[in-house]
């Protein structure tokens, strides 16, 4: 009886192995396509600001030069 409980501790060890085995070779490619969609998001969101910041630089220096 311990001989064969010896062989399922293997045999247990390579269900597991395969286990994770097949949930890390698994397709993720899904996620990406959420994941550059906000990044794509975040650039435009960020050039916004710039062009914004821009427009309020050169109202600024509008200003200061009027008032010199």
């Amino acid at each position: 009886m311990a001989s064969l409980a010896w062989l399922l501790i293997p045999l247990f060890a390579a269900i597991g192995a395969a286990i994770w085995g097949s949930w890390a070779a698994r397709d993720r490619t899904a996620g990406d396509i959420s994941e550059l969609a906000g990044y794509a998001r975040f650039r435009e969101a960020m050039g916004q600001g710039e062009q914004t910041g821009a427009k309020a630089d050169a109202h600024r220096t509008k200003d200061t030069a009027a008032s010199v």
